[in-house]
């Protein structure tokens, strides 16, 4: 026979969605119940094999038994946010699968089903019925069976008319009996009183019928007699309502539903969106684009001689756009063992390994042509690649980096290796056991694809201008590194070390005994069981002893004073005195950081291996940390330009407030102007504790603080940081009026954006959830500001870096900490470079108020 598969999509769209955990795309759409709908639908398409498939869905609004019994599905909790928007989801899915879907006005999806089933038992077609709603059970028979979830979705079990039968003791045509005795509470139909499903069973096994049963109440007994008798017409009207009606009014031919290949493009394309990989790997591509890129894989050609090498050549003269990958790993702190190059040009790939690189001549030429910058060359991470091509001699900028520009439409990402972006991109899984050679061959066709999503989020100039030449920057960056003393280090970490043998002593002393200070079970042990302070938090390991239990403890137990200087002196030593002194290169007596482009959701470059953005400022023993760094040597310094409250600055600019703007203008302590207006004091009246507070309240705004996170900073009440909150928007509308906009925004589309068009996603800025929607509010407003500063530092690199070039000057751009840029310099470029950076760092981008750098120079960072 043929079959028929029928499906009730809400039934499983909320069994789906409360089976399986919150799910969500990085733009914060929920698809949890969407996942878990077509990973069975899929699964039972395959198992199947059906001739026709249809969905059928509940329409909006009251259907007949709505009007019939008033409290039908009263009792029912209403449908969640997060399940509300996925019905939609479906539906386009379902379109693009080429699966008709049916919602009738007035009728259930279970109707619908009946209906078809039905139609399809008189067209001699066998009708499976997929759901998770037992009412449906009426409706097996010889020719239609049900498939009922058992626990959530995956669990799925097989009713014909011999399993209703045993499960229930009665054929499939009484279950409609049964409902009208003991009623559906999930649906609030009534039923009878005191009857469940096994005295309903029984009465259906002796009588046949609700209808007999009803006749012949004579022969029952007692309670249950009373009840079937009092509630009859109640009994009579639960069976309606559970009753499947079968001839609903529908638009249908069989062929309508006949299953069918679906659209692929457009499935891969809602499945990209959608972020479901693992369901892209179940599709067929419809055309032979992946295909042909496999065939440009497998036919990676080797370079074994001066002609292969002559054969390439041709290829990229003709065609004048390349993609590049190498095959490196890191060797040591600064350089790469390069095992070869991949090249891929037009429908061809080639591979030069390591012995041909050797070779001058060939060389020679991979130089001129990787460094023709009229060849356009598309590469996965270039800033490593012009690091590893640098030990070759060869100065490889590239035009297109298939990384950086993932990162700009994803940037909270995890990653952003080939296999994802060809996955996540083009719709394709690479083999596991690829190699570079069938990895460089999407290059091409990712580049397309991220340009085209590139150019629709108005993000060109922020990638080509911005991104691309500060790839460069960093790869240079990175390269040069930064002397040291290691002497110096040795002898910090030794005073480190003497000064923690004190503090150990002392906390021995002042316990009473000796234990490992560094276990935080013991040390819960000493300070709240045998010393008995009071306990701040537990956890389910024991005592809690972080650091904010410990600073509360603080003011009141010399031990824990104590504990807090040795806990800070131990990560000066480890992590700094030791953990640097290990990264220090020793032919060159520098530290080489990595600088991440692609890692903070804002825009901020990061620093790590090691994180060189960290180093305590305000420590004396961070100080002299800083104090190891120094410039290259005799006849040079270190020159730093530090933006000035450069977050404020941009709040007054994309606030347009006022007050803000002619402050920044004039040139006032804009924590003065703010502790003047909060505080409602004259400007010379301002103390240093009413400044201080203006300023936490300052950049509290900038961060999104909230009532309770600036009464903790400032150590007051939370009314009366919530009203330096107020008295601030008073004062500053323009700020109030930027806060409300943004999140307004936010909501509605999902991103905010920075000066430059950066897009970041908020997923949780609707969630129902306080604390995450709040979160997810402040870091909504803040994130223009952070990050507009981040395409502030980052432009005025790329400025910086080029000046330096087109000057032939020796000084380079070294680290990039926060708001600030340090150089070093030789002492005869010092006055020509400072004129550099103000030029270029206050004139990065314009501003409605001044960008302000104050510059300083020394031998030592920690001069600076």
């Amino acid at each position: 026979m043929r079959k028929m598969l029928l499906v009730d999509g809400n039934s499983l769209l909320h069994r789906a969605f409360h089976a399986l955990p919150p799910l969500r795309t990085s733009k914060g759409v929920h698809t949890n119940a969407v996942y878990g709908f077509l990973n069975m639908l899929f699964r039972i398409l395959q198992e199947e094999k059906p001739d026709y498939i249809t969905v059928a869905f509940d329409k909006k609004g009251p259907t007949f038994r709505h009007t019939e019994y008033a409290a039908y599905k009263a009792t029912r909790p209403r449908t969640p946010d997060e399940l509300i928007g996925q019905f939609d989801i479906l539906k386009d899915i379902l379109v693009a699968l080429r699966i008709k879907f049916f919602e009738v006005e007035g009728f259930e999806a279970d109707d619908i089903l009946g209906t078809l089933s039905k139609k399809g038992e008189k067209a001699g077609i066998f009708s499976i019925v997929v759901t998770g709603d037992k009412d449906a059970l009426q409706l097996v028979s010889s020719n239609t069976s049900v498939m009922l979830t058992k626990k959530g979705i995956s669990d799925l079990e097989v009713y014909d008319p011999a399993k209703v039968k045993a499960r229930y003791g009665i054929s499939a045509e009484c279950i409609t009996d049964m409902k009208g005795l003991m009623g559906d509470k999930s649906d609030n139909i009534p039923g009878v009183p005191g009857i469940g499903e096994k005295t309903a069973a029984k009465l259906i096994q002796e009588f046949g019928t609700l209808d007999n049963i009803l006749k012949n109440t004579h022969q029952l007994k007692g309670k249950l007699r009373e009840n079937l008798e009092k509630h009859s017409d109640q009994a009579i009207i639960s069976k309606h309502l559970a009753t499947i009606v079968t001839d609903v009014p529908l638009d249908f031919g069989f062929e309508d539903i006949a299953y069918r290949e679906p659209d692929y493009d457009t499935l891969m394309t809602l499945f990209r969106e959608l972020e479901f990989y693992s369901l892209i790997e179940r599709l067929k591509p419809k055309d032979n684009a992946v295909q042909q890129v496999k065939q440009v894989a497998e036919k990676t050609m080797k370079i074994h001689n001066a002609d292969d090498f002559q054969n390439l050549v041709h290829e990229i003269t003709a065609e004048r756009q390349i993609a590049v990958i190498a095959d490196a790993k890191r060797k040591d702190l600064k350089s790469f063992k390069i095992n070869g190059i991949y090249i891929s040009v037009n429908d061809k790939s080639f591979f030069i390994d390591a012995p041909w690189l050797e070779d001058k001549n060939l060389l020679t030429e991979l130089k001129s042509i990787l460094e023709d910058s009229d060849i356009y060359k598309i590469t996965h991470d270039g800033k490593l690649l012009r690091n590893v091509l640098r030990q070759l001699d060869i100065d490889f900028v590239s035009q297109f980096d298939v990384m950086l520009a993932a990162y700009l439409l994803e940037p909270s990402k995890p990653k952003y290796d080939i296999t994802t972006l060809v996955m996540e991109y083009l719709g394709e899984k690479i083999s596991e056991t690829a190699d570079l050679g069938e990895k460089i061959a999407y290059l091409y066709k990712l580049k397309e694809a991220l340009d085209d999503k590139i150019r629709e989020y108005n993000m060109e100039s922020l990638f080509y201008d911005v991104e691309m030449p500060l790839s460069v920057v960093l790869a240079d960056m990175e390269n040069a590194g930064i002397k040291v003393n290691p002497d110096k280090l040795k002898e910090l970490g030794a005073k480190f070390g003497r000064k923690l043998g004190y503090l150990t002593e002392d906390i021995y002393s002042k316990a009473g005994m000796e234990f490992n200070i560094n276990s935080p079970k013991q040390l819960g042990e000493v300070l709240f069981e045998k010393l008995s302070l009071p306990v701040i938090k537990k956890t389910k390991t024991g005592y809690s002893t972080d650091a904010e239990v410990l600073e509360k403890l603080r003011p009141s137990f010399p031990i824990v004073e104590s504990i807090l200087e040795y806990r800070f002196l131990m990560k000066m030593k480890s992590t700094y005195a030791d953990g640097l002194l290990a990264l220090v290169d020793k032919d060159t007596e520098r530290i080489y950081t990595n600088f991440n482009q692609t890692v903070t959701s804002t825009g901020r470059i990061s620093s790590t291996e090691p994180n060189l953005q960290n180093i305590p400022v305000k420590t004396e023993e961070g100080k002299q940390i800083r104090g190891v760094f120094t410039a290259d040597g005799p006849g040079h310094v270190l020159l730093s330009g530090d933006y000035s409250q450069i977050e404020l600055r941009v709040l007054a600019h994309i606030s347009e407030d006022k007050s803000l703007i002619e402050a920044f203008i004039k040139g006032e302590d804009i924590h003065t102007r703010t502790a003047s207006e909060v505080f409602e004091v004259p400007p010379e009246d301002v103390t240093p504790s009413l400044r201080d507070k203006a300023k936490a309240v300052n950049f509290g705004i900038v961060y999104g603080i909230s009532d309770y996170g600036l009464a903790q900073g400032l150590g007051i009440s939370n009314q009366e940081a919530k009203a330096y909150i107020d008295a601030y928007f008073k004062r500053y509308p323009g700020v109030r009026d930027y806060v409300r906009e943004t999140i307004r925004q936010a909501k509605l589309s999902g991103y905010v954006t920075t000066l430059l068009n950066r897009r970041r996603y908020i997923p949780d800025i609707n969630s129902r959830n306080y604390h995450l929607r709040s979160f997810a509010e402040r870091t909504a407003m803040n994130t223009p500001i952070q990050g507009s500063a981040a395409d502030i530092i980052k432009v005025a690199m790329v400025k910086i870096y080029r000046h330096l070039k087109e000057y032939n000057l020796k000084a380079k751009i070294l680290l990039q900490v926060h708001d600030e840029l340090i150089l070093d310099v030789p002492e005869d470029e010092l006055s020509l470079v400072k004129q550099i950076l103000k030029q270029d760092m206050e004139n990065a981008i314009p501003l409605k108020v001044p960008l302000v750098v104050d510059f300083t120079h020394g031998y030592t960072w920690e001069e600076l």
